[in-house]
């Protein structure tokens, strides 16, 4: 390429910029920077700038969607454009440009493209990614305290808690979402889902919602309808894989998933737990690894887990409703404006990326907000009846009589304390005190809540579009470009 006519030099910088964003621990020679938040860039020309005469535009591309700014001398006054502003110590006499640069709040996250044009001239200037901002209060991830700011989206070490629940035992966890490639691993966990291979553009521009984006992560980090990050193995063998016991970090598993292009062997909860943690944090989505002891899988959706006992000759019938020891998933931090104006669904939401029912017809559960199942707001979406039922659920002995356990389901409910390797209980934020008048209100509250809905009706009886099968077929071409990604030098 020739070389530009009228720029001279190119400062990112970089370091300063992400140090301020605080992106440094991921790079500091890539530009990485946060929404609703400004960054620098200096552009040195070859000629003095005239904005009346000739004026400069930025160009910032994602995916399909085009965004021309003109650089201008004060800032429009609206939250939802790219800003670019001309800093006060540029000279235009002598050609230095000094930019400030502000995606808005509501930026779809990933990579844009930056060039910049002149006259009939344009010049890429970089390859800049976007991530959300929970230290933005215009962002719907902003996380007001710091401490709970550096714990769920800046640490890369944790704990996760398993057992049974009158015998808790820890684990460390290494998120490790900052470690080299992990940007490329997580981008490319965007890119490899069905909605983005049925329809690029419209996939894209819906990455400015957590909400979006949290499950699209949730499916891709299991494997059984597409080629996800980890394949579940829960009764052996395990010859041709890792016992999921013997994992205890996230960037092996993805780094293998993406190198490879075919779902690691082997996970179970807290490993699809682990692994979808490090994808949200490095995405800039504060979330936390919670554990539920005494888990119940309610596969009817009726918020009871029913067991039949044969009696007098007569044998049991089977049923697919169980009570796991103890359970893991992940709770993201996000408003909920699909749900309430108020802000009343607004918080930590309940994802789950194990493999356990179909959701709008993937593998994929949540978000389903923590406050809807304290409060048994079981008509609300995602998936929160299911949640309801690991937690909450009433098991139900059938043998002539029935008899019902209100108490079993949801015990020390845990998650890592903030600042510290202590056991968090968090019972309490999914349901009120076992056995107390209000938490049977708000059971039978839940029960009597119209949730046989699938999770993708509209309020006008339409449904959302299923992806059709013809989309799974495209997962091979994209795994034979991600395999073109291999010698990527991080």
């Amino acid at each position: 390429h020739a070389e530009p006519l009228f720029l001279k030099e190119v400062d990112l910088h970089s370091k300063t910029n992400n140090t301020e964003h605080h992106t440094s621990e991921i790079s500091e020679e890539q530009l990485i920077v946060r929404r609703g938040q400004p960054f620098t860039l200096t552009l040195k020309l070859t000629q003095p700038f005239n904005p009346d005469l000739h004026p400069l535009t930025i160009i910032a591309v994602t995916g399909q969607s085009l965004i021309k700014l003109f650089v201008l001398l004060r800032s429009p006054s609206a939250k939802a454009v790219w800003k670019v502003e001309l800093h006060k110590n540029s000279s235009s006499l002598t050609g230095v440009l000094i930019l400030t640069i502000t995606p808005p709040a509501v930026s779809p996250i990933g990579e844009y493209e930056l060039s910049v044009k002149h006259r009939e001239e344009e010049t890429s200037l970089a390859t800049l990614v976007v991530l959300f901002n929970p230290w933005c209060p215009d962002d719907s991830v902003f996380l007001p305290d710091e401490k709970e700011r550096q714990e769920y989206v800046m640490n890369e070490q944790g704990t996760i808690y398993r057992g049974s629940h009158n015998y808790i035992s820890s684990m460390s966890w290494d998120f490790g979402q900052f470690e080299d490639g992990m940007v490329k691993i997580c981008l490319a966990i965007l890119d490899f889902n069905c909605k983005h291979f049925d329809d690029p553009a419209e996939d894209v521009s819906a990455r400015c919602d957590p909400i979006y984006v949290g499950r699209v992560v949730s499916a891709v980090v299991n494997s059984p309808d597409d080629h996800g990050v980890l394949e579940g193995c829960w009764g052996g063998p395990y010859d041709d894989g890792v016992l999921p016991s013997h994992w205890s970090g996230s960037h092996t598993i993805l780094y293998r998933w993406f190198t490879e292009c075919y779902p690691v062997k082997y996970g179970q909860c807290w490993v699809f737990a682990g692994v979808m943690c490090s994808v949200m944090r490095l995405l800039g989505i504060p979330c936390r690894v919670v554990t539920n002891f005494m888990s119940a899988h309610d596969s009817d959706m009726n918020l009871t887990i029913d067991v039949y006992h044969a009696d007098y000759g007569v044998e049991g019938r089977e049923t697919m409703d169980s009570v796991w020891n103890f359970h893991v998933w992940v709770e993201g931090w996000m408003r909920r404006p699909d749900l309430a104006d108020d802000g009343k669904y607004d918080g930590w939401q309940v994802l789950d990326p194990t493999p356990q029912e179909m959701s709008d017809g993937l593998y994929c559960c949540g978000p389903a907000p923590v406050k809807a199942i304290l409060n048994g707001d079981t008509h609300l979406k995602y998936d929160v009846p299911f949640v309801f039922a690991e937690v909450n659920a009433d098991c139900v002995d059938w043998l002539v009589k029935m008899s019902s356990d209100t108490k079993r389901v949801g015990q020390n409910i845990s998650t890592k304390a903030v600042g510290s390797n202590e056991r968090l209980d968090i019972t309490h934020t999914y349901k009120h005190k076992e056995g107390t008048k209000k938490e049977r209100e708000v059971f039978k509250y839940a029960i009597t809540r119209d949730f046989d809905r699938g999770e993708g009706e509209m309020e006008n009886g339409e449904t959302e579009n299923v992806p059709p099968p013809e989309v799974f077929m495209q997962f091979e071409e994209v795994c034979q470009s991600l395999k073109s990604l291999r010698c990527v030098s991080y």
